[in-house]
């Protein structure tokens, strides 16, 4: 698939290809100038004029450099050389058609001075504001013809155009048309769409200072970059009082944010239908963009990366490359008012949560930080461990084989090493850091909460929702919804989907969802199925006598964590595979929907995933925290997988969380990996899953989310601004339905902790052993492992070739001897650990939660000086509003006192009226 990347320099369109490098001088084209008198098959734009000598032509940095290497007798300065004609260069390819496009419009600069990077129209002075390019093919007559047709009723609406012909392209083949919206459609648009503009400068003093404020300068970026535009008092745009605003210059008064989300807003809506035809079905740029009459749509970047339109000002998109794309700012605080006004609310939003999520991270991952090194540190005093790996103790317990059949005895010191790496997970700061993140997930979300909330005023997204439900219906519901219904409120006719139909929709789409989880399941079930199969392979790959070192893959790896690490490798491929199957699927159900709203349509779209992912990325991990190693049975009464031969799995005589260790680790790193080399932004919602759900089992997981946003946010960055078109800037006043999954997802944490610390570590029962059946009463863990261990009577029908070899073998688990009445039931200590677990789910549960409801009573949503803004803005823009109608009124009665005037008296002067879309109104 080509990427149509587009830059308008004089008037040049170039057509990349995935496979052509990109040049960071470039407005995302290769820089090419052209002096296009329009494609003949289009009417040329009444607005459009010829060539002035002051129109500058827009050069090819990549030509010249392939032309450096040319004899300087081939270059345009040679007196013998003459630029070609367009017919001439047509017929030429590669390097020779670019050589030749040098020269003829290397020529064209010796004349007239012109900008080297342009994303003006020919005149030099219209912006181009959006960009339309496509192809002829087999099938152009009808294509053509909606073309003309959609294009003359952008024309009605107001829109500029202007084409350039595709002998101007690089390939062609390519036409472009430029598009450019005068001061009256935008104006227009403006009050349809309801867009604040600033009316008073904002007169309220900033207190923002901190106490020693001089520690952060190291990481700021200069005022001019962090508050390009002063800070004004806004109100909603209305184009019958524009005086009313602070209008300075119209050409530069709405951003080009603002502009081509004007533009694409026209683009989603017109027809391309005749009247006499009435298919209502036939309108907006996506349904063109799917048939194949444009092959794409997309706004212009901001000139080049190293030079600006006017020699005292960078651009824009040069000063996010220099302080943002770059990784080496990694330090740096970002320029959010400069993302959003270069590439929207939207994506400020995205990049503001992303960078306030990382600034938390950083406490989160110096306190896992130091509780890893807390567990280094104490690792010489890990008794148990020591007594697994001492001869005394370790090498005389001779353990029941790990499978049925040619599965051998084995001592217990041959697990001596995964011991000790457990130990530096499961600890007693293990239960700090769990009641620690249960504490800062909740702090996350409420200062992200005061964050928003600020962000919102700030960028005039205060009053969005209701603007976005109530204006902004997607095209495709205005299209696929012919039944008309009264809007109680607006008193308005307006599209609706009927009750049967939203249900019959609503539940073919759960029925999808329900079917691509069941897939998930099924593949985690064939995953259990392949540990199960290969632990036993593992476990029976022994040298010929049962009580030599374990020697299965290496002398460091046992057989649990040998099938753990191959386990989790394949369940990562699985993971994103289905993923990206997945995509697609939510994306075709979600529009199958038809929802009402943008945001309604990205909020389910975002449920949809989120539930996918959930059980995609989480399952796994819930299997080896939960459920692995609790329903094995006991020796002779071994538990299978639903009644097979496979015998379900062990823990590690260590514990299973250094499994759930290994699988977040590599689930984690590898997701890393594979985002940041995606051509996509990456959501790190899963990451915040990782660290909040099962952090508990790896302190390191916090660490590991900061490395990966402190890549993520620059590489993104980097992307944007380099390497993609520049996106369709759009609107968006928080995180969405994130904000709830977020916080469903808090909660969740708190629980999914406590059970993996009461169950799937080993601390409540070395705690209980200590402070209970500590023989001599000491306080420490001498004999734990012994007291851990069952035994077991072989000649009570343990069936194995290595039978008659030994008479005991010892087995996890608290159960009473062979011999005993009560003969392989549980002991009383398991019901005292057991009772145990569930108090410590139940105190810590209760501990956090109340920690958690508190910290959110205290801290409030909004800052009270927002709301002191909130407030003063309103007041002031009701205060403004009726002096304006009160002065108005003075003038009027003023000019019909002294011109004696019968007619209704006119403030402004009249403007010609172009066609708004019905839809808009």
């Amino acid at each position: 698939m080509h990427r149509i990347t587009g830059k308008a320099g004089g008037d040049s369109l170039i057509e990349m290809s995935p496979t052509d490098s990109f040049n960071d001088d470039t407005n995302g084209y290769s820089q090419h100038a052209s002096c296009s008198t329009g494609s003949p098959q289009h009417e040329q734009s009444p607005f459009k004029s010829p060539l002035r000598p002051d129109v500058c032509v827009e050069t090819c940095e990549s030509l010249n450099t392939s032309l450096a290497s040319l004899p300087r007798s081939d270059h345009s300065d040679s007196p013998q050389c003459e630029p070609q004609t367009l017919e001439q260069i047509s017929a030429l390819t590669g390097l020779s058609r670019k050589r030749a496009l040098f020269l003829k419009f290397r020529s064209r600069i010796d004349k007239q001075q012109h900008s080297k990077d342009s994303v003006f129209f020919r005149d030099g002075e219209r912006m181009i504001d959006f960009v339309l390019s496509y192809v002829e093919d087999k099938d152009g007559e009808r294509k053509q013809e909606r073309r003309r047709l959609y294009e003359a009723n952008l024309v009605n609406v107001g829109l500029e155009l202007e084409t350039e012909d595709k002998s101007e392209s690089e390939d062609g083949k390519t036409f472009f048309v430029k598009i450019h919206a005068p001061w009256e459609v935008l104006a227009t648009y403006a009050d349809v769409l309801k867009v604040k503009v600033p009316f008073k400068a904002n007169d309220i003093p900033d207190n923002s200072d901190m106490p020693m404020n001089w520690l952060s300068t190291p990481f700021r970026l200069p005022e001019h970059i962090m508050h390009p535009e002063p800070d004004y008092f806004t109100a909603p745009f209305d184009k019958s009082k524009s005086d009313f605003f602070l209008i300075d210059d119209k050409e530069t008064f709405f951003s080009p944010s603002t502009r081509n989300r004007i533009v694409y807003y026209i683009l989603s809506r017109c027809s391309y239908y005749r009247d006499e035809c009435g298919d209502r079905d036939k309108k907006g740029i996506k349904r063109l963009l799917n048939n194949g009459t444009y092959t794409a749509a997309f706004p212009l970047h901001d000139v080049s990366l190293r030079y600006s339109l006017d020699a005292n000002r960078e651009s824009d998109r040069y000063n996010l490359h220099k302080h943002w794309a770059r990784f080496f700012c990694f330090f740096k605080e970002q320029p959010l008012n400069l993302i959003r006004k270069y590439y929207g609310e939207k994506i400020g939003i995205y990049f503001a949560w992303l960078g306030f999520y990382t600034e938390m991270l950083l406490f989160a991952a110096i306190v896992g930080t130091i509780c890893f090194i807390y567990g280094f540190l104490t690792y010489d005093d890990n008794e148990w461990s020591k007594e697994i790996c001492s001869e005394e103790v370790g090498g005389n317990i001779v353990m029941c084989p790990l499978c049925d059949k040619k599965c051998g005895y084995w001592k217990l010191n041959t697990t001596c090493n995964s011991s000790w790496q457990s130990h530096l997970f499961d600890n007693v700061g293990t239960v700090f850091f769990a009641i620690f993140m249960g504490i800062w997930v909740t702090l996350f979300l409420e200062f992200w909460k005061r964050r928003q909330a600020r962000l919102e005023y700030e960028w005039d997204l205060v009053d969005f929702e209701e603007e976005q439900q109530q204006l902004q219906l997607r095209p495709e519901y205005e299209t696929k919804c012919t039944n008309r219904k009264l809007n109680r409120i607006t008193q308005e006719m307006e599209p609706y989907l009927p009750i049967t139909s939203q249900c019959a929709r609503t539940c073919l789409s759960g029925a999808t969802v329900l079917l691509w989880i069941s897939l998930i399941i099924a593949c985690i079930i064939g995953v259990i199925a392949y540990r199960l199969a290969v632990y036993a392979a593992f476990a029976s790959i022994m040298k010929d006598s049962a009580t030599t070192n374990l020697q299965v893959v290496g002398p460091y790896i046992t057989p649990q964590l040998a099938t753990s690490v191959t386990a989790s490798c394949i369940n990562f491929v699985i993971i994103m595979i289905l993923n990206l199957m997945y995509e697609k699927v939510a994306v075709w159900i979600t529009d199958m929907e038809i929802p009402k709203t943008h945001l309604e349509y990205e909020n389910k779209l975002t449920v949809k995933m989120f539930l996918f992912q959930f059980v995609n990325y989480y399952s796994s991990c819930f299997y080896v925290a939960f459920f692995k190693g609790k329903f094995v049975g006991y020796p002779g009464k071994y538990e299978y997988m639903f009644g097979s031969k496979l015998r379900n799995e062990e823990c590690d005589p260590g514990g299973c969380l250094i499994e759930l260790t290994t699988q977040l680790v590599i689930v984690m790193t590898g997701k890393q990996v594979w985002g940041n080399i995606q051509e996509a932004l990456v959501p790190t919602n899963v990451f915040f899953g990782f660290i909040t759900l099962f952090v508990a089992s790896f302190p390191l997981a916090p660490l590991l989310a900061l490395i990966n946003n402190i890549i993520e946010v620059r590489v993104d960055a980097w992307k944007l601004t380099t390497q993609f078109r520049r996106p369709v800037a759009a609107k968006a006043h928080s995180i969405g339905a994130w904000q709830e999954i977020l916080n469903g997802m808090a909660v969740l944490s708190v629980v999914t902790n406590a059970f993996i610390v009461a169950f799937t570590s080993d601390m409540i029962p070395r705690l209980v052993y200590m402070y209970a059946y500590q023989p001599e009463g000491e306080m420490n863990m001498k004999g734990y492992i012994n007291n851990s261990l069952s035994v077991f009577n072989i000649s009570n029908g343990l069936n194995n070739e290595y039978t008659n070899m030994f008479v005991l073998c010892r087995y996890r688990d608290y159960r009473y001897p062979s011999g005993h009445e009560k003969e392989y039931h549980h002991t009383m200590q398991f019901w005292h650990i057991l009772a145990a677990k569930l108090a410590f789910i139940i105190i810590v549960e209760h501990v956090v939660f109340v920690v958690k409801f508190f910290v959110a009573w205290m801290i409030p949503d909004v800052p009270s000086d927002v709301r002191a803004r909130v407030k003063r803005e309103r007041y002031l823009v009701q205060e403004y509003l009726h002096n304006y109608e009160v002065e108005k009124l003075k003038i009027q009665l003023s000019q019909n006192t002294h011109d004696d005037c019968t007619c209704t008296p006119m403030i402004y002067p009249s403007i010609p009226k172009h066609e708004v879309l019905s839809e808009c109104l």
